[in-house]
């Protein structure tokens, strides 16, 4: 037909057509351009998933390697210093007193200093940070020698930022609600708080039921009295408390004093583990 042949006509003038010498070059540059950048963004995509598999297993290492001494400690000091010349005989004190595990919260404006300095200069402690509200803060906390993040609440961009990092986090929660956004982000280890204020431990008992696989550290009213109620829940690690580092003696340097309220609440504490 007619159209067949204008059809057959163009097709023959365009394959007769030859591109300049230059034209030819810029065309082969290009696809060979084209062609290196689709390999080397394979071989980004593959290096980015290698790293990312590296980070995951060093996170996971990490996470057990906290809670393995969560669980040895039983209890947790949280640690506000008012001055960074208090922090290291003030670590010292808790580590002489079986408490090494340290939240050091940032509330105060020595935190970062007092964390860098503990550190530096007491290699037996542990040191966690407390109270970080943002993935900024918790840039710091990791620079100055935190080894896992504790939060408040549960802010998804500092459970991002931290898990991306191969750095363990353990954020609050208090309802299932919060428990099951926490399991979405991947975690399986959650700070149950403000635990008396949230229903103590029953509460905490009832909450556990349902979430057989995870592990919790209340915080917030715990005390000598009771902390057995606590550390009986088969899944409560370690509690929280700051009863043995009380603003009055941390600021007062009452160190020995800390010792020996150290000492009795380690002995408390694994006392209770022995009847398990």
């Amino acid at each position: 037909s007619r159209q067949n042949r204008r059809h057959s006509h163009h097709t023959h003038l365009i394959s007769s057509m030859s591109l300049p010498a230059p034209a030819a070059a810029l065309v082969s540059a290009v696809a060979g351009a084209a062609a290196g950048a689709a390999v080397a963004a394979l071989l980004l995509r593959k290096n980015r998933v290698a790293e990312e598999s590296v980070a995951s297993k060093d996170l996971a290492a990490r996470e057990v390697e906290v809670l393995q001494q969560l669980q040895a400690a039983k209890i947790i000091p949280v640690v506000a210093v008012p001055e960074a010349d208090l922090a290291v005989p003030l670590a010292e004190a808790l580590v002489a007193g079986g408490l090494p595990v340290v939240e050091v919260v940032f509330r105060t404006a020595a935190a970062e200093e007092s964390l860098r300095r503990m550190a530096a200069g007491v290699p037996g402690a542990i040191l966690g940070a407390g109270t970080i509200l943002s993935p900024a803060q918790a840039a710091k906390a990791v620079d100055a020698g935190a080894r896992f993040i504790v939060s408040p609440g549960l802010n998804p961009e500092v459970v991002r930022w931290c898990r991306a990092r191969g750095i363990p986090v353990i954020p609050g929660v208090a309802t299932p609600t919060e428990i099951e956004a926490a399991m979405g982000l991947g975690l399986s280890m959650m700070k149950f708080f403000p635990a008396e204020a949230n229903g103590g431990a029953s509460a905490l008992k009832a909450i556990c039921a349902p979430y057989a696989g995870l592990k919790f550290m209340p915080t917030g009213g715990v005390s000598e009295k009771n902390l057995e109620t606590y550390l009986n829940i088969p899944q409560v690690v370690a509690c929280g408390g700051t009863w043995m580092v009380s603003a009055d003696k941390v600021s007062g340097g009452q160190f020995a004093e800390i010792t020996e309220i150290s000492k009795r609440a380690k002995s408390l504490a694994m006392s209770v583990s022995d009847e398990h």
